[in-house]
């Protein structure tokens, strides 16, 4: 039987990497802030007349994207900030969108498919170093696809580090694809509506509350499917036995 390798030293390496890529894309924005008196309250301005400039929105979409993509490699990075970011950045909140769902496409395939490469031997790694990971275990038997959704849309592993995961137990791309889609886009929906609505908080302060709220009813309502699925899981599981 082959022994199992450690992938310990990859995730720490790729952790790393992607922190000292995000940090300095960080710094950079920094710098640009303050070359261009960029704030807070020019920001909706600012983007506005990116529409002007020829492929300004595309190139702010297409780094919003990328900064995506590097993201994922991080595994713990919530995707919440970016997106918001980029739905406050660009003037059109459907291209935020559209932006937003490709950006998330791609960080859901990307780890996913390193974890099918690595195997079982990641399974184990990630047991080891994030105790989080082992919660997937209550899920053994479930469904895959609803298995996928509820993990995603709960938010009870980090998505990144859940696609890594899924991909390691060689969860079919299929069926990961259709949950992790149908629970991450309600997440996008939120994200995105947030960061547009942002560019109006200081005519409507209360605005920006809508979609808090709305995360929160979501928080509720994935508590109560995460516990539907493990319960029917068991039952599932005690009738094979």
């Amino acid at each position: 039987m082959a022994e199992k390798k450690d992938y310990g030293k990859l995730v720490k390496v790729l952790q790393i990497v992607t922190g000292i890529v995000m940090l300095a894309l960080v710094v950079v924005g920094i710098i640009l802030m303050k070359k261009y008196d960029i704030n807070a309250k020019n920001i909706p301005q600012l983007s506005e007349k990116l529409s002007t400039f020829a492929n300004g929105t595309m190139i702010v979409s297409l780094v919003m994207i990328g900064i995506m993509v590097v993201k994922s490699f991080c595994l713990i990075l919530p995707p919440a900030v970016v997106m918001s970011v980029c739905a406050f950045a660009l003037p059109n909140p459907w291209i935020a969108f559209a932006a937003n769902l490709v950006g998330m496409t791609l960080s859901l395939v990307i780890p996913y498919f390193l974890g099918r490469f690595t195997g079982a031997g990641m399974v184990d790694t990630l047991k080891k170093r994030f105790k989080a990971v082992k919660k997937i275990e209550d899920f053994a038997g479930a469904n895959e696809w609803k298995m996928t959704a509820v993990v995603k849309f709960s938010g009870i592993l980090p998505g990144d580090l859940s696609s890594l995961l899924f991909g390691a137990m060689n969860i079919s791309f299929k069926n990961y694809m259709l949950g992790a889609s149908l629970g991450n886009l309600p997440l996008v929906i939120v994200y995105t509506a947030f960061g547009a609505l942002l560019k109006d908080v200081t005519e409507k302060p209360w605005v920006p509350a809508i979609p808090v709220a709305v995360i929160i009813v979501f928080l509720a309502i994935s508590g109560l499917l995460t516990k539907k699925l493990i319960s029917d899981t068991k039952k599932q599981n005690e009738a094979a036995e």
